[in-house]
């Protein structure tokens, strides 16, 4: 229980941050998961549009404070580095 106006009104805004939070996560994951897909599939030309549509993505939720800088950045490398490996493959 909050015992002052500003502690209330903090307790409002965090409610509010952690849903959209907490919805922009589980965005990223959706869009990580269409790219494993693809890879796993071995759908080469999905696997790349899956990427080129997750990169915004993770560089977003890196601006929003859900992923911090490094961690966004060594997923979209990963992500990609996998993708031209299946180009590489063919």
């Amino acid at each position: 229980m909050a015992h002052s106006k500003q502690a209330s009104k903090r307790l409002r805004q965090a409610e509010r941050r952690t849903v959209i939070n907490r919805s922009r996560r589980s965005r990223v994951r959706t869009y990580v998961r269409r790219i494993e897909d693809a890879l796993a599939a071995g759908d080469k030309t999905a696997a790349a549009e899956a990427l080129k549509l997750a990169e915004p993505v993770l560089a977003r939720s890196n601006q929003h404070g859900i992923l911090k800088a490094n961690t966004a950045a060594r997923r979209i490398s990963r992500l990609t580095r996998l993708v031209n490996a299946m180009d590489a493959a063919e």
